[in-house]
């Protein structure tokens, strides 16, 4: 079956995670009609980016509208979402365009950057190759001889686990600058060694880019393979993924690409986190980072069983609630971080997942693991607004009371000021 079949055909995928309904199958359907010649051909099936082909439970219609006008508000361009509900994909829909100089619809076969997204991929191969014997999680990071230098030489005992879960104990983003700056990450590596502490390592979560890449160095010695090429023969060619890279090459080479964008405006592109891979390096269409959330579910296991699933996924050290200065953060408690994974309960729900954000692109997977629903988005543009738009989605998908947690008005409210205190400004300043 295609990539794409399989996922549609969500149901199925549940079916053959169920043993018990998997048995009832194979019980009920003779082998020889499986195999004959003139078995009947199933008939193609066609993504749900159609209103007549979006399913479930939830008002895909009120949804798409609120999304419409969404990616109607300034600060955005393009915007790419999909709905996995009940472990089917169940709706998929492009809004925007993909540059604001002669771009195209954004569609089904857009190809953005995951962003930090791509901690996920990470954490889960990781813990896919601990599973298989190639490392430990508690192998100390001097054991693989890496660049990574920590404060009083913490990389002597700092394990595997610690640096995925976010415990180096350095400052939060520790010489992102240099990064941007166009630094070598081997060597804003090896220099952290003389950063002060935020912490004892091992004993508080503070965010990284660089130092978290430094998994690609610790893979790379066991597989004897760059990381690009392990994830691809171990995770994406697998699940059929078949848009995915890493790799800026893999983004500007794309047939249909969204460019990056600030408040109506082109950006440049930037190499920068393309050169943190592990932390930052995934580009994918919506439907394959469909695909990889329907993984991170339960429905693949064949590439990524559950106990490394439960590895990945659990947390390892609390966090402060993600989504701090938006409206439903009060709603967020237990928040934690797996192996390149947050989770925490909201409104009593456990939900799973993590978000992305560098010049010009935005990315997030949330879902629930009980349901198997959830939903990601990707758009090319700094703007906060979808990320507010996961909690009317969950509400949606819980049944719960509406709550304007987009508040567009006062969005547009507050443009429509800034916009009147800038044209007085140039008028004072002209005169």
């Amino acid at each position: 079956m295609s990539r794409r079949k399989w996922l549609a055909a969500g149901g199925l995928s549940l079916l053959v995670a169920c043993g018990a309904l998997a048995f009832h199958f194979r019980a009920a359907t003779p082998i020889a009609d499986l195999t004959s010649a003139h078995a009947p051909v199933p008939p193609p099936i066609v993504l749900p980016t159609k209103p007549e082909d979006w399913r479930g439970r939830i008002d895909y219609r009120a949804l798409d509208q609120r999304l419409a006008d969404l990616t109607a508000q300034h600060s955005m361009e393009g915007l790419a979402v999909a709905v996995v509900e009940d472990g089917r994909l169940s709706f998929v829909q492009g809004y925007g365009l993909t540059s604001a100089k002669d771009g195209e619809p954004v569609d089904a076969h857009t190809v953005f950057r995951w962003a930090s997204l791509s901690k996920t991929v990470a954490g889960a191969l990781t813990a896919k190759l601990a599973a298989d014997g190639l490392l430990s999680l508690d192998e100390p990071l001097d054991t693989f001889h890496t660049t990574l230098r920590l404060p009083r030489d913490a990389q002597r005992e700092l394990t595997v686990e610690a640096l995925l879960s976010q415990r180096t104990g350095l400052p939060k983003n520790a010489y992102d600058d240099r990064l941007e700056d166009g630094q070598d990450p081997a060597v804003i590596r090896h220099a952290l060694g003389d950063v002060p502490v935020a912490c004892a390592p091992g004993r508080c979560h503070t965010y990284q880019n660089v130092a978290y890449d430094t998994i690609t160095e610790i893979l790379a010695t066991r597989t004897h393979e760059a990381y690009d090429q392990t994830v691809q023969r171990r995770l994406f060619q697998p699940l059929g993924m078949t848009s995915a890279t890493i790799g800026q090459a893999g983004l500007v080479g794309a047939a249909h690409w969204a460019r990056p964008h600030r408040e109506g405006r082109i950006l440049p592109m930037s190499e920068a986190y393309y050169r943190v891979p592990g932390a930052a390096g995934v580009n994918s269409t919506i439907v394959d980072l469909a695909v990889w959330m329907q993984a991170q579910m339960g429905l693949r296991p064949d590439v990524l069983p559950p106990a490394v699933l439960d590895s990945a996924q659990r947390p390892r050290i609390g966090t402060a609630a993600p989504y701090g200065r938006a409206p439903f953060a009060r709603e967020i408690k237990h928040a934690g971080y797996g192996l390149g994974m947050r989770s925490f309960t909201y409104r009593g729900h456990r939900v799973i997942g993590h978000s992305g954000a560098v010049s010009g692109y935005r990315s997030t997977m949330m879902f629930d693991p009980a349901t198997k629903t959830g939903i990601v988005m990707l758009w090319n543009s700094d703007a906060g607004l979808p990320f507010r738009f996961q909690a009317e989605f969950f509400d949606r998908a819980y049944g719960l009371p509406f709550t304007d947690w987009l508040d567009l008005k006062s969005v547009s409210d507050r443009r429509l000021a800034q916009a009147r205190h800038l044209r007085l400004r140039e008028t004072d300043e002209a005169g």
